[in-house]
Parts: structure tokens; C-alpha cells; sequence
């Protein structure tokens, strides 16, 4: 797989944490990471640009215009989670995608600083 980071999804991030649009919640990403039913939803109003800013990866291997290139979310269209980030992070640093594993470590450290 050819995933590299989306550095438009990361200054989205960076805009949103700023904005004060966050989660610092405790728990487990499977409980707030949007499921298929919601993608399709937010795509049914939303470009497919503004669900790549929701994912801090990109697989060029795969048309951008398809939900399946982008990879590592971290967040629900809403606003960023701190669990999402924490998920981001640790799926990249198994993966071996450091720039996104770096990118993920980096907003977690600006949302729990915006959280205090």
C-alpha cells in the first residue's frame, strides 16, 4: 500500500483544534469513528475533499475520488478525538508510516494542550 500523509488533512486538524472543535475523551475510537452508514451520509452533503480532510492518510494507489484512499481518521465530521488521534498514531507506528504516525503524535500533543 502507498499511503503517505495528507498534509490537508493535518492543517485541517491543526484549524480545528484551534477553533476549539475537540474530544479529549478517554475510551476506545471503535465507540466514536464513523461508520460506513455515516460516511455515506456525510458525503451525501459534503465533497469528497472535506472527507479526505477527516484522514490523515492518503493511498495514491487508489482514485482520490474514492472513500477507500484515505486512511487513519481522527475524528466524526465534527470535531477531533483524542482517541482517534491516540488509534492514528498507533495503527501508523505499526504500519510503518512515521510521517503519520509523527503528524498524529503532533496534534494530540496541540489538542491535549487546547484541552487544558
Amino acid at each position: 500500500m502507498s499511503v503517505s500523509l495528507n498534509p490537508q488533512a493535518v492543517a485541517y486538524a491543526r484549524r480545528l483544534i484551534k477553533d476549539g472543535k475537540i474530544k479529549n475523551d478517554e475510551g476506545h475510537w471503535g465507540q466514536h469513528n464513523p461508520d460506513t452508514s455515516k460516511e455515506n451520509a456525510f458525503l451525501e452533503k459534503h465533497e469528497m475533499e472535506e472527507y479526505a480532510n477527516w484522514h490523515l492518510g492518503l493511498d495514491k494507489s487508489v482514485g482520490v475520488d474514492t472513500k477507500g484512499a484515505y486512511k487513519f481518521p481522527y475524528g466524526d465530521f465534527k470535531t477531533v478525538h483524542r482517541d482517534g488521534l491516540i488509534a492514528a498514531k498507533e495503527r501508523a507506528a505499526q504500519q510503518g508510516y512515521a510521517d503519520i504516525e509523527k503528524a498524529a503524535d503532533e496534534l494530540l500533543g496541540l489538542l491535549e494542550k487546547a484541552a487544558k
